[in-house]
C-alpha cells in the first residue's frame, strides 16, 4: 500500500492451528510493531500506561499488545502533545502493538452527555465539565495522532437492558459512523511510518437479528479485524455467550475477532470456544488495586483475616517472581496500611495469570486437548 510516497505495512493474521470439537483456534497477527499471538489478553492502559507498570514489567510478563483510549488520551495530555512525541509508542515507552479504542464507549459512559445526533455527540467532560463534539472524523484524527497500530471505528453503545427500538438505531447509526470513519483514514494517511488497520464495531445487543444485519452492514468496512462490541454491558451472561456464539457464525474467519471488554477468565475461556481471538479489560489491574489476586484454583481475597498469619506463597504457581517471594500475610499487611508495593504485587500476579491462561489456552488448542482442559478448568474454577 503507498500512500503520500511512503511504503506502509498492512496488518496480517493467520490462522496456526483450528480445534476440532469448537471453533478455537490460535492465530498469528503481524503488525508493524510485531507479532500478536492468539488466543491474547490486552492490558489496558487506559491514560497511556497500565497503571503501575514499566513497558519493560509488561514485556517480562509476556506482554504483547496494550490498549490505549481515545477519549482519555484526547482529554489529557492532548493528542497533539502525543503526536509532537512521535506518538503513543515512543509517548509512553511501549514499543509493541498498541490498539485504540474510539472512545465511543467512555463518551456515552462517563461523560454527561447533552446531544446525539447522526453526526456525532456532543457532552461535557468527566473531570472538568467542557464542552466538545465528536463526530467520527474527530475519533479518527485523534487516533491518526496517537499512531496505534489497531484503531477502532466510532460506534454507539446503548445500554444492556435497551429496547430493541433503540438498539436498531445504534446498529444504523454505527454504520453510518463507520463509513465516515473508514472514508477519513482512506483520504487522510498515517502521520507516521506505519499503516493503521480499521476494526469496525459490531452492535445489536441481545437481538439475534440485529446482530447479523450490523455485521453483514459492516463487513465491507473491514480489512483485517471485527470487533463485538455491545456486551458485558448489563445482559444476563447466557444471553452474552449466545451472542458471541452467534457472531462467530457470521463473521469473516479469516480475520481476528475481538471481544470487548470481556475479562472474567470463564468468559474468555468460553468466548475462545466460539472462537474470539483477543481481549481487553480492566480487571486484572483494578481488582489487584482492590487486594483481588487471581490463581489457578480461582480468586484470593487477600485483605481476608484468615491470611493474618499464612506464611505461604501467595502463589508459588504464578510465573512472576512476586509469587514465591512474598507471603500471604505480608501482602496482607501491605494493602491494611495502604502501602503502594502490595497493589504493585496484587497486579503484577494477576497481569502474570492472564497472560500463562492465554498460553495455555494456545498449547491446548494446539495439542487438540482443548475440550477436555475447558471443562477441567471451569469445573474447578471459583470466580
Amino acid at each position: 500500500m503507498v500512500l503520500t510516497g511512503k511504503i506502509y505495512f498492512l496488518l496480517n493474521f493467520k490462522i496456526i492451528q483450528k480445534d476440532t470439537c469448537s471453533s478455537a483456534r490460535t492465530g498469528l497477527v503481524l503488525t508493524p510493531h510485531g507479532s500478536i499471538k492468539t488466543p491474547t489478553f490486552m492490558p489496558v492502559g487506559t491514560l497511556g500506561t497500565v497503571k503501575t507498570f514499566t513497558p519493560q514489567e509488561l514485556k517480562s510478563l509476556n506482554t504483547e499488545i496494550i490498549l490505549g483510549n481515545t477519549y482519555h488520551l484526547y482529554l489529557r495530555p492532548g493528542d497533539n502533545i502525543v503526536k509532537q512525541a512521535g506518538g503513543l509508542h515512543v509517548f509512553s515507552g511501549w514499543e509493541g502493538p498498541i490498539l485504540t479504542d474510539s472512545g465511543g464507549f467512555q463518551v456515552f459512559s462517563l461523560a454527561r452527555l447533552n446531544k446525539i445526533s447522526d453526526e456525532g455527540v456532543e457532552f461535557q467532560s468527566h473531570i472538568d465539565g467542557s464542552k466538545h463534539f465528536f463526530t467520527p472524523e474527530k475519533s479518527m484524527s485523534i487516533q491518526r495522532n496517537l499512531g496505534a497500530d489497531i484503531i477502532m471505528a466510532f460506534d454507539e453503545c446503548p445500554p444492556g437492558k435497551s429496547e430493541k427500538k433503540t438498539v436498531l438505531n445504534s446498529v444504523i447509526r454505527t454504520t453510518q459512523w463507520t463509513k465516515k470513519s473508514f472514508d477519513y483514514l482512506k483520504n487522510n494517511p498515517p502521520y507516521f511510518d506505519w499503516n493503521q488497520n480499521l476494526f469496525p464495531i459490531v452492535q445489536g445487543n441481545v437481538y439475534p437479528e440485529l446482530r447479523r444485519r450490523s455485521i453483514d452492514d459492516l463487513i465491507p468496512y473491514s480489512t483485517c479485524g471485527m470487533a463485538i462490541g455491545g456486551l458485558a454491558v448489563g445482559e444476563e451472561k447466557s444471553e452474552m455467550i449466545d451472542m458471541v456464539a452467534l457472531c462467530n457464525e457470521h463473521l469473516p474467519v479469516d480475520q481476528p475477532r475481538y471481544l470487548m471488554g470481556v475479562g472474567k477468565p470463564d468468559d474468555i475461556i468460553k468466548a475462545v470456544f466460539h472462537g474470539v481471538d483477543m481481549f481487553d479489560c480492566v480487571i486484572p489491574t483494578r481488582n489487584g488495586r482492590n487486594g483481588h489476586i487471581f490463581t489457578d484454583n480461582g480468586i484470593i481475597n487477600i485483605r481476608n483475616k484468615r491470611f493474618k498469619d499464612d506464611f505461604s506463597p501467595i502463589d508459588k504457581t504464578s510465573t512472576s517472581s512476586f509469587g514465591k517471594q512474598f507471603s500471604k500475610a505480608y501482602v496482607r499487611h501491605l494493602f491494611n496500611v495502604n502501602e503502594i508495593l502490595g497493589m504493585r504485587i496484587a497486579s503484577t500476579l494477576n497481569i502474570a495469570f492472564y497472560m500463562k491462561l492465554m498460553k495455555t489456552i494456545r498449547l491446548e488448542i494446539e495439542s487438540g486437548n482443548f475440550n477436555i482442559w475447558v471443562k477441567s478448568f471451569l469445573k474447578k474454577w471459583k470466580d
